[in-house]
């Protein structure tokens, strides 16, 4: 008999965040303590891969203490928050055994320290307690091209060689069920700010708008802050029922109503706008906004989303969710103190993934005192992909015009800033010649001491 060919675990989560950063008053406080080194160490280089995991159920039988570590951290990864994963000991001989009585989930993970014949004899095994439709995936420890053809000959689905690496677990498991599907996947970019008034909304939507017009790509800007959201305001739009519709009834929601919901803003860019109004409650759910997300990614290249300054379940499932996050800070200490917690929070739910981006906002307003770049940059331990300089007069005025910045002002700091940050999301870098496209603090400061700033103005 063969095969058919083709998350904490048992459905846990990773561990709750705990830095004791709460009790700090100083700036001095900040500075002094460091992200521990461990976090920091496994964050990766650059964006991931684009997998898709479907919702399936999966039991691993582990024949060695290093794979079991393995499929603890797979579990615990963002992917695999769909699936129910269920961890054994004792490798095929046990998952012989279990499923004699039981029956077998949607895929089979063994691990077994034969090689050869024996390892061969065991899946043989294995094969005959398994129903029908189960896949399975065979982890070795025997680098041998003849018995991966053989495993391939039985219909097992996939062959990796021990130590396997959670993440490599989590491709394979991707390759099995939806290699196919994974190269329209779309991506997903949250954005979020330390506290109220950082301006992460206003730069969610003029980098939506921006990458809009340089990838000429489809990018669709969800406002999930749904009584104040702001985004049918700066697009000069009417505001619609975009998010609450889609969120109220997530058995209906498929591409056809999610492209009904939108609301065109220009070439290649959509709103899926917030009602704006108080005239009820709105207590998310996790469920709904997770459905809302696959919807999206099934059906645009790019999702940005403008999320609220709240720590909410939904939130955090959401942010947690996110292929980049963008987090908006302004150079003053609550933002340094919320940054801080902020970037070491989504480092241990995401240990896989690059950290988030920051991005220093309204820096060089006058007469306010500002912690300095390189003290915000130790105390986070994260380098800002852009620093966008105070200007009260054409932030204030795009939004009383309902314009994107570029629209008033092309030739700026602040639209080149979005660029950068839509470059540092995406990976796709506009060629430039002769000059430097990030920015200069030091450049910003002498402007900023050279002209009398606006006493006031809103971003």
């Amino acid at each position: 008999m063969a095969f058919e060919a083709a998350g904490g675990i048992n459905g846990g989560k990773p561990a709750e965040p705990s830095n004791g950063l709460h009790g700090s008053k100083t700036i001095g406080s900040f500075l002094s303590s460091d992200i521990g080194a461990t976090s920091a160490n496994r964050d990766a280089s650059g964006p991931r891969e684009k997998l898709r995991i479907p919702r399936i159920a999966i039991d691993a039988f582990c024949d060695s203490s290093d794979f079991a570590a393995s499929v603890q951290e797979m579990a615990a990864d963002r992917l695999m928050a769909r699936t129910r994963l269920t961890a054994y000991q004792g490798g095929i001989t046990a998952a012989i055994r279990h499923y004699e009585q039981a029956p077998t989930p949607n895929l089979v993970i063994v691990e077994s320290r034969s090689s050869g014949s024996a390892f061969l004899a065991e899946l043989d095994r294995l094969a005959e307690v398994c129903d029908a439709g189960t896949k399975v995936m065979a982890v070795g420890h025997t680098n041998d091209i003849a018995l991966y053809r053989e495993l391939l000959k039985r219909g097992v689905s996939e062959y990796m060689l021990a130590p396997a690496d959670p993440m490599a677990l989590i491709a394979a498991v991707s390759r099995i069920y939806d290699g196919v599907n994974a190269d329209r996947l779309g991506q997903v970019y949250a954005f979020i700010g330390t506290r109220g008034g950082t301006g992460s909304s206003t730069i969610a939507h003029n980098v939506a708008w921006t990458l809009a017009r340089r990838l000429k790509s489809d990018v669709v800007l969800a406002d999930l802050d749904l009584p104040f959201g702001t985004a049918s305001l700066d697009f000069n739009v009417d505001p619609s029922q975009g998010v609450a519709e889609a969120i109220r009834d997530v058995g209906r929601l498929d591409e056809v109503l999610f492209d009904r919901l939108l609301t065109k803003c220009g070439d290649n860019l959509s709103l899926l706008s917030a009602p704006g109004e108080l005239g009820a409650s709105y207590d998310l759910d996790g469920g709904a906004i997770e459905r809302l997300l696959e919807v999206a990614q099934s059906s645009v290249p790019f999702t940005i989303l403008d999320l609220p300054h709240a720590w909410t379940s939904w939130s955090r499932s959401t942010l947690a969710a996110a292929d980049e996050i963008v987090i908006t800070a302004t150079p003053d200490l609550a933002s340094l103190r919320n940054a801080k917690n902020l970037v070491a929070a989504l480092r241990q739910a995401r240990p896989h993934d690059p950290p988030p981006k920051l991005v220093l906002n309204q820096v060089g307003m006058p007469k306010r005192p500002e912690i300095k770049p390189a003290e915000f940059v130790k105390a986070v331990q994260l380098e800002p992909v852009a620093s966008i300089p105070f200007e009260a007069s054409l932030f204030g005025a795009a939004a009383n015009n309902g314009k994107m910045i570029a629209e008033v002002s092309s030739k700026g700091s602040a639209a080149k800033a979005f660029g950068v940050i839509a470059d540092a999301m995406t990976g796709r870098r506009e060629q430039t010649k002769g000059r430097n496209r990030f920015f200069d603090l030091g450049s910003f400061f002498r402007n900023a001491k050279s002209k009398p700033g606006p006493s006031s103005g809103k971003r």
